[in-house]
């Protein structure tokens, strides 16, 4: 049986190990950290890439289709509820230019669903989008709230009765993109990774040197001080924004970006409705930058908004050089990951950022802050910083570089590495693109209280640990 280290045990690092180690190999996860899935936050599957009107069609339909992947392999860790567009009136687009991509999306998920009936987990193709003009808004604001929405005009009332409409232009357009819940997949990997006698998961262990012996590699660990070194067949490379340090300790050369940053936790006291994502379409780095309303229980609202004093920072984003395949972010940026923040600095942002957000949503104007943000820094393989959907690269026969973007690439990059597995004879051909596993029989309880154990760990309100609304 093939020895497979997994250095980093993020999303990409975590999913990896669980799906080598259900198909047989003998895998160990290194993390150095004192569990799984710590890295930067992640709140919404990109089943469609609507949030970014900046990159391509086609980098929207590749994370469309990796977003059907990855809600497949965790269906517990979804909100299943909608993602509404709102284009504000100080913007340069007219919300019609949506369309025709909105279209092609909505074409390209008919096709998957035809390739694969276990492809249609995003409802039906018809109704992946929706349009609505201020007549029909003003219609539906009339109506009453309902406590467990299910149609997508029921989505839209607290919506309606929220946003002032007088900022923002018509019509709107409600996706079928879901949330997908941090805490949840934390849960989910590691209950199942638990569950796997071939999977050897070392937290609290740092890789401190990786040496080449033929054709194998030796992994020099440590913990609590004492070291370890183990001998491998193939390594991933699965260390996030750490991934150049791992790079520079073979020798190979790898362009990458890295960027710090942060969305805020808040309280919206005496909010019950039950809310789709709401997004405010903006240009990033400017004061008008987009915002990002995302619910979750009890009157809890996780929020981003793409300008300098609220998610992102003034220079915190970084490039390799020459010298070292590692960005050297600043050590004020350092300090917030591995310490803490502020309370200054919290409070100022979160409250920049509800404010960001009650420029549409009035109401929302006495939310509070609820906990520390939810942040971290994120590697962007290559040269173009605004690039979305990426995967994998390779080095040397036997070594993986994960490079995703969005958690919702890494069955993309794990069927990658699995192709030179199968190639080198560690795997069978029948283990390339399988999607049911065991760990989609996990029960929902144990993931209920493992997130909300995981949110208590890390001084998070368990609430995010919930979702609003479960399939079916």
């Amino acid at each position: 049986m093939a020895k497979i280290a997994v250095i980093g045990a993020g999303v990409a690092g975590a999913t990896a190990a669980l799906y080598l180690g259900e198909i047989g190999l003998d895998v160990t996860l290194f993390e150095e950290k004192p569990d799984l899935v710590s890295g930067p936050p992640f709140c919404h599957l990109h089943a469609g890439g609507n949030l970014y009107r900046e990159i391509p069609d086609s980098q929207c339909i590749t994370l469309l289709k990796e977003s059907i992947d990855l809600l497949r392999f965790y269906p517990h860790s979804i909100d299943y509820r909608p993602t509404v567009i709102i284009i504000p009136k100080n913007d340069n687009i007219d919300p019609k230019e949506l369309h025709p991509r909105l279209k092609k999306l909505q074409n390209e998920y008919q096709q998957l669903i035809n390739s694969d009936i276990k492809n249609k987990v995003l409802g039906e193709s018809k109704n992946y989008f929706k349009f609505y003009n201020r007549d029909e808004i003003e219609e539906i604001k009339n109506k009453q709230i309902v406590k467990q929405p299910k149609t997508l005009d029921e989505w839209m009332i607290p919506v309606s009765k929220n946003i002032d409409l007088d900022k923002v232009k018509f019509p709107f357009v409600i996706v079928q993109e879901y949330g997908l819940n941090l805490f949840r997949l934390c849960a989910s990997v590691s209950l199942s990774l638990e569950s796997l006698s071939n999977c050897d998961t070392k937290t609290d262990t740092k890789v401190i040197n990786i040496t080449k012996n033929q054709n194998r590699w030796n992994v020099k660990s440590t913990k609590q001080n004492i070291s370890n070194t183990e001998e491998f067949d193939y390594i991933i490379n699965a260390a996030g924004y750490k991934s150049g340090t791992i790079d520079d300790m073979l020798g190979f050369k790898r362009k990458r970006f890295v960027e710090f940053k942060a969305a805020y936790v808040t309280k919206w006291e005496n909010c019950t409705d039950i809310w789709p994502e709401v997004i405010f379409h903006g240009k990033r780095g400017t004061p008008n930058g987009m915002g990002q309303f995302t619910p979750y229980p009890d009157g809890h609202f996780q929020l981003h908004g793409m300008t300098e004093s609220i998610t992102l920072f003034n220079n915190g984003l970084v490039k390799s050089c020459d010298k070292s395949s590692q960005p050297k972010l600043d050590n004020k940026f350092i300090n917030k990951i591995d310490k803490s923040w502020e309370t200054k600095d919290v409070e100022s942002r979160t409250n920049l950022a509800i404010n960001h957000l009650a420029k549409f949503i009035p109401a929302f104007s006495n939310s509070k802050v609820a906990s520390k943000p939810l942040y971290g820094a994120q590697q962007i393989p290559g040269t173009d910083k605004e690039l979305r959907a990426s995967d994998v690269s390779f080095e040397d026969d036997r070594y993986a570089r994960c490079e995703i973007v969005k958690a919702s690439s890494v069955l993309s990059m794990i069927d990658s590495i699995v192709d030179k597995l199968i190639k080198l004879g560690y795997v069978d051909k029948s283990a390339y693109k399988k999607r049911d596993f065991k760990n989609r029989d996990i029960d929902i309880n144990d993931i209920d209280n493992y997130s909300k154990l995981i949110c208590q760990k890390r001084d998070y309100p368990i609430s995010l640990g919930t979702v609003n609304t479960q399939k079916g």
